[in-house]
């Protein structure tokens, strides 16, 4: 056959009809076929858009696979609307606008295809076609690799997309095809993804990975259905479910997450058998938004990579997890918001770094006959309204069993607490919780802990071999009301025959988990650092007066606005102090402030010195300056957060809590941010505390008129903004010179004017430090100095103090 021919077979209803003919080009060939031809072509480049509109057969030679290339200039290299048979083709489309091969009707068979493409889509099945795609392979960088659309279906068995700029596999408005074994890898978008009511995907034995999407994203009421299948190593969600989306997973794997293995909301349903889900960067789970729901059988979710819980329910969704396991994870359950629900039964929950159930925001949680092991919290429910059962559960070597805080209400039945390391169960902060037939064994602690006057319900409950004893409760000090505290029937303990509650409020023993604060004490947190601070609560009166403190704030260079601000201030809380004195009323004054400006402008010691003040003046117990960002306030999980807060209150009692850079606890993109958390503690202890403590926030300007734009609560309390302007070149001259006296150095003749000059030339971007930029200078030229006069043999003084226009460093 000769280069650039195409042979056609022709094949009638008998042998004798059977003839061979040779055609000049692909388009001439087709034309001529009929039914049943076989179209074998030549090797070569064949420039021609082919459109097969019968069933024939059309291939390369034997054993020369990808010998032939389709490549025309533009359009559509190959249009199937038949049920043909094509087979060893390399097609080559150049068409942003259009698919590289098309098939539009017939139940064609497309076999060995090598689609290498810069099209809108390498392979692309619409409306009532339903092709057979086997062992094709698919490179299209410039878009979907294969898109099922309008109602198209078809097979595709042990095919791979090896690239694409979009999506690897895009099904839409009403396909419905089933990939078997195939691999789909590198693409730009997610690696399957379903969309539109009535699409259908259907994915068996195939493997999604190396994809900067999700790895499968259904949405907008498609559904899809995906058994023994691998996704990983993506760089969005694993799998994504939004807006009615259905989805079922039977025996896959999803592994190697950075960020959230399976993320579903807005009412779209998930269905898990026998599925592995590990090494996730978030949420192993993440579940959103009313009639959302996950329903989880035989699963396992382990192994986070991040410091997020591994299942999260929020939002008014519902999880459901039966004989599940999910173990070596910081936190293992989530569930927040009201309306949020989940039920566990059979299931494994181990090796949690944090929490092992969290229930807050008036969430519900059930969980049946599960086990609970090694975790710093068994079951945390956390707040008013949050609430459920734990019923016939076992919740081993906890650090401690159940905390039920803040008006949270559960039912515990039938569990058995074996050998924790702290309590067995605590109740603290107005926390309730009714106990019934449960046992707690081997605590390190007591058995039960029930203070602040808590009204939780014990019956039939009993202790065993409890270090610290089996009962303990305390009530919540002198407002105590006479009928509140625990209810308890028939309760027993190893050293007792019978346990009843103290009939008044006062309390069994007084410990120190009565310390005041949002939560009360959490077993676990530091309370050594709290007994000095209470203890050291009647501090002696500080050694300088307001006189003398005032004067140090006088002598700091610039900052005249500053001053006069904290003047006038400071002028307002004396002379309301007198008025007192004489019997008059005094105004009320706000002493929490708002710092603005740039690093370096000196408003840390302000703060410092403002507290000095407020100390000398009997305002504060003693003054001192707790000094905070973000990292300090903000914890990895719900809960957290609000106990780092309490504690950096509780270390600021009697002086000022600074809180640096206060705009990130409030990021533009906050989403499930924590920072909102830490807020609203700050705002309710600054209304309980607020004779004890003094709260000063600082920050950029700009940042920080957002962050009391959207805080309200914030603004309102908080008296005044003071703004601290940037230094000039003169202001910065001086502070080098005050740092050059501080440490015996002079000035030279010229240095003085080579300074000014520096500090007016040096760029004044985010990276400029103001204050610390002249301390940071005078270091440098110090420095500078040292490695010149190290040099002489016998230096002067002169030599060892003075500082020369030379010593300056370089610009930046």
């Amino acid at each position: 056959m000769a280069q650039g021919t195409v042979q056609v077979t022709h094949t009638g209803t008998s042998r004798w009809r059977r003839r061979t003919g040779e055609y000049a080009s692909l388009a001439a060939a087709l034309e001529a076929a009929a039914d049943g031809d076989v179209l074998t072509v030549a090797p070569g480049t064949y420039r021609e858009n082919l459109v097969v509109q019968r069933a024939v057969t059309l291939r390369g030679p034997e054993g020369a696979q990808g010998s032939v290339r389709i490549a025309p200039a533009d359009g559509v290299p190959l249009t199937v609307r038949a049920s043909a048979v094509i087979q060893d083709l390399h097609v080559e489309g150049q068409d942003a606008a259009a698919p590289a091969v098309l098939v539009e009707d017939g139940t064609p068979e497309l076999l060995g295809l090598r689609v290498v493409a810069r099209s809108a889509s390498g392979i692309e099945v619409r409306g009532g076609a339903r092709p057979t795609v086997r062992r094709c392979t698919v490179d299209n960088p410039a878009g979907v690799g294969i898109a099922v659309l309008d109602g198209g279906g078809g097979v595709f068995e042990e095919c791979e997309v090896v690239a694409a700029g979009q999506a690897g596999v895009a099904v839409r408005s009403g396909a419905h095809p089933r990939l078997e074994r195939c691999r789909v890898h590198h693409a730009a978008g997610s690696g399957l993804t379903a969309t539109g009511e009535g699409s259908a995907l259907e994915a068996v034995g195939c493997e999604v990975y190396e994809v900067r999407g999700s790895g499968v994203q259904v949405t907008a009421r498609a559904t899809a259905h995906l058994t023994d299948c691998d996704v990983h190593r993506t760089t969005g969600d694993g799998v994504t479910l939004d807006t009615d989306a259905v989805l079922t997973l039977a025996d896959c794997r999803i592994h190697d997450i950075p960020e959230n293995a399976v993320d579903l909301r807005s009412r779209s349903v998930l269905t898990l058998t026998r599925t592995t889900v590990r090494q996730f960067g978030r949420n192993g789970l993440s579940v959103w938004d009313p009639g959302t729901r996950v329903d989880a059988n035989q699963c396992e979710i382990f192994d986070s990579t991040g410091d997020y819980p591994a299942v999260w329910v929020s939002d008014g969704a519902t999880a459901v997890l039966d004989s599940c396991r999910v173990h070596d994870v910081p936190d293992a359950l989530f569930v927040l918001d009201r309306g949020s629900r989940v039920d566990v039964v059979d299931s494994d929950l181990s090796q949690v770094r944090n929490t092992a159930v969290s229930v807050s925001d008036g969430a519900t949680a059930q969980l049946d006959d599960c086990r609970i092991r090694d975790a710093a919290t068994g079951a945390w429910f956390r707040d008013h309204g949050s609430g459920g059962t734990l019923n016939n559960c076992t919740l081993d070597g906890n650090r401690t069993g159940v905390i039920v805080t803040k008006g949270a209400d559960p039912t515990i039945e039938r569990c058995t607490v074996d050998l924790p390391s702290e309590a067995g169960v605590y109740v603290s902060a107005g926390g309730r919780g009714s106990f019934l037939n449960c046992r707690v064994t081997g605590s390190a602690g007591y058995g039960f802990h029930v203070i602040d006057g808590c009204r939780t319900t014990l019956r039939k409950c009993r202790t065993e071999r409890c270090a610290r004893g089996g009962y303990e409760f305390a009530d919540g000090g002198p407002d105590t009301a006479y009928d509140s505290g625990p209810l308890v029937e028939d309760c027993t303990g190893d050293e007792s025959t019978g346990l009843t509650a103290p009939a008044a409020p006062e309390p069994v023993v007084q410990t120190a988990a009565q310390s005041p604060g949002l939560l009360g004490s959490i077993p676990g947190q530091r309370t050594t650092e709290q007994e000095p601070l209470i203890a050291s609560a009647a501090a002696p009166d500080p050694a300088r007066t307001s006189k003398a403190v005032l004067g140090e704030l006088d002598a700091l260079v610039g900052l005249d606005s500053v001053k006069r601000e904290v003047r006038a201030l400071t002028d307002m809380i004396e002379v309301g102090r007198r008025r007192q004195r004489a019997g008059l009323k005094a105004a009320s004054v706000k002493r929490h402030l708002v710092f603005t400006g740039s690093p370096g402008t000196g408003k840390t010691t302000v703060a410092r010195l403002y507290g000095e003040i407020l100390a000398s003046l009997g305002v504060l117990d003693k003054g001192h300056l707790v000094e905070v960002s973000r990292v300090d306030l903000v914890g990895e999980h719900i809960g957290s957060t609000a106990i780092r807060t309490q504690e950096a209150f509780q270390r600021a009692h009697g002086g000022v809590l600074f809180i640096d850079e206060a705009y990130a606890l409030s990021p533009e993109d906050a989403g499930r941010d924590f920072g909102k958390e830490a807020i609203d503690t700050l705002v309710k202890l600054m209304e309980d505390q607020r004779e004890s403590v003094v709260v000063i926030v600082a920050g950029y300007t700009a940042e920080m008129e957002r962050f009391l734009s959207v805080n309200p609560g914030v603004a309102s309390r908080f008296s005044r903004t003071i703004t601290f302007g940037d230094y000039g070149p003169g202001e910065l001259l001086r502070i080098v010179e005050q740092q050059a006296d501080e440490h015996e150095y002079r000035l030279a003749e010229g240095t003085s004017e080579a300074l000014t000059k520096y500090f007016t030339e040096i760029p004044k971007g985010p990276a400029f430090g103001n204050g610390r930029t002249a301390r940071q200078t005078f270091e440098a030229m110090v420095e500078r100095h040292a490695s010149r006069v190290a040099q002489l043999a016998d230096p002067s003084t002169d030599d060892l103090t003075l500082l020369y226009p030379e010593d300056l460093p370089g610009l930046p």
